[in-house]
């Protein structure tokens, strides 16, 4: 009886285990537990691309429902404002779960680029550990919020409590710790070092002074972050740091994110980029490149007027150039070295064109500087950013135009344009030659709120897109093309940790002194505070 419950004695009795033939056995194997954990990874990241369609999906729809019932049946969808400025947090903490589990989160990492073997590891390990002990401290505050808002009683609509729809919060930088947690190294060993070390950074300031840690911790920060330190942490923990050296709760930052995050008019940002992402992910670049170039290709300086109107174009609604470049730099860079001109210039050229279009409508910075402008107390309206902005881009535009005309290299024959296929090459993009059109008339003339303004273009895109060129195939191009446009959000979304509003509560005092338990407090923090 001993020798059959000896599992070492099968074999002895005549008995051979074969793989597989045993579920435990399975389990146990490397193979099938690989196999296993990948199996529940694509199933937490289908998870996760699932909410963000949705999430986007319903910031689209729900804006042009509550337009359409207004104007037909006299009556709205009660709450559907609150509900859409809801769901911009739950993309922007969505789309930092999904860059943080990429490795994607916006980072300065120019240090670590010159570093070698075991330097280049102990970098990396270094700035991971600040990142994870600042996500996790954010993590803490958000929760500080929550029972705040929970024992105040906060309403959405209708009475629902408003503490549940913050739990994203918390859940989200958590998400966010684990995954940069995990790319501290892929040795466990160092990881369990890791953790101990993460454990004591966070329990330190149950043992000595806010005070005394302010100076050490904005010294270790800006290490973090030249060694390649996503910048929310870097911006995030600054706030803390000197929030809690100052003696106010470090729950302030996540206060902060969410006042800024809902803001009634920050749903125009990611419907303005899902346009962009469309127009990029379809062959409009081609349709658009194809008009350009029947008008100004024998002109002199011709190519560099086409990248430049191109790209200003794209960036307008996509608001990020190497989202630009990357769609427009294998088309236009042939047209640029066909007509002689420099690999260098025409690199130069393509970088700079892509921020060509920043300033000009619906373009996503000037409207993020007006939210943000507006959250802060200043009276600036997203229509007056456009327009201050509107002689500066045109110069910019111009200039690149007279260096290009300037330095055109090739001799050009000058030829007739071409009517009938400049006319064809316009008949041909006309649905996209109408995008600008739709988007400036539903937001400047009134007869839209911005945010129902941009969920009508987005839909415009949507349609002519998947529908009239037929570019995109709706089940499997339009989610991935969605997925895509988070990452982009994320990093302005996640932007918002840092309290812009600081200079007028805390800051200036603290700076004016320029003291904190008697330590001198450097100037550079100071520049993570300025207003904008």
């Amino acid at each position: 009886m001993e020798k059959v419950l000896q599992t070492n004695s099968l074999d002895s009795l005549g008995f051979r285990r074969r793989p597989g033939t045993c579920l435990l056995a399975r389990l146990c194997r490397g193979k099938e537990r690989r196999s296993l954990s990948s199996t529940a990874a694509n199933i937490f990241e289908g998870l996760e691309n699932g909410l963000i369609v949705m999430a986007l999906g319903l910031m689209m729809a729900l804006p042009l429902a509550e337009s359409l019932l207004r104007r037909v049946f006299g009556v709205g969808i009660t709450g559907s404002a609150v509900f859409v400025q809801h769901l911009v947090l739950y993309v922007g903490m969505l789309g930092s779960v999904i860059a943080a589990r990429k490795g994607r989160l916006l980072s300065i990492s120019f240090v670590t680029t010159y570093l070698q073997g075991k330097w280049k590891t102990a970098a990396s390990v270094y700035a991971n550990l600040f990142a994870v002990v600042i996500t996790c401290y954010l993590v803490i505050a958000s929760i500080q919020f929550i029972l705040a808002k929970k024992i105040v009683g906060d309403t959405l609509i209708h009475g629902v409590p408003l503490w549940p729809i913050l739990l994203i919060l918390p859940f989200g930088f958590a998400l966010v710790a684990c995954r940069t947690f995990l790319q501290v190294c892929s040795s466990w060993t160092i990881r369990c070092v890791a953790f101990l070390i993460i454990t004591a950074m966070l329990s330190i300031g149950t043992v000595v002074s806010a005070k005394s840690l302010v100076l050490p911790g904005i010294v270790g920060l800006l290490l973090a972050s030249v060694l390649g330190a996503p910048i929310f942490t870097v911006l995030g923990g600054a706030a803390m740091i000197l929030f809690w050296g100052n003696g106010q709760p470090i729950a302030m930052v996540p206060i902060n994110h969410y006042r800024l995050t809902v803001d009634a008019t920050l749903p125009v940002i990611p419907l303005f980029t899902l346009v962009g992402y469309f127009l990029a992910e379809s062959g409009a670049a081609q349709r658009l490149l194809a008009i350009f170039q029947t008008i100004f290709s024998k002109m002199r300086g011709g190519a560099v007027i086409i990248t430049t109107v191109v790209c200003a174009l794209f960036t307008a609604f996509t608001g990020a150039s190497g989202v630009t470049i990357l769609a427009l730099g294998g088309l236009l860079m042939p047209i640029l070295i066909s007509s002689r001109y420099s690999q260098r210039n025409t690199l130069g050229l393509l970088t700079s064109a892509g921020s060509l279009g920043l300033l000009f409508p619906p373009s996503l910075p000037p409207i993020l500087y007006a939210v943000v402008a507006t959250t802060i107390g200043s009276e600036i309206t997203i229509g007056s950013i456009f327009l201050a902005g509107l002689i500066p881009g045109v110069l910019l535009l111009v200039l690149t135009w007279w260096w290009g005309i300037r330095s055109d290299p090739s001799t050009y024959i000058q030829e007739a344009l071409s009517g009938t296929k400049a006319l064809k090459a316009v008949l041909q993009a006309k649905w996209e030659l109408l995008l600008p059109v739709v988007a400036l008339v539903s937001l400047f003339s009134g007869i839209a709120t911005p945010v129902e303004a941009a969920a009508f273009t987005a839909l415009y895109a949507l349609i002519i897109e998947v529908c009239v060129y037929r570019d995109l195939k709706f089940f499997r191009d339009v989610p991935r093309v969605m997925v895509g446009v988070v990452f982009l959000l994320a990093v302005f979304l996640l932007f918002l940790v840092l309290p812009w509003d600081s200079p007028t509560s805390f800051s200036p005092s603290a700076f004016r002194k320029g003291l904190w338990n008697g330590q001198k407090i450097p100037f550079i923090p100071s520049g993570f505070f300025s207003s904008p």
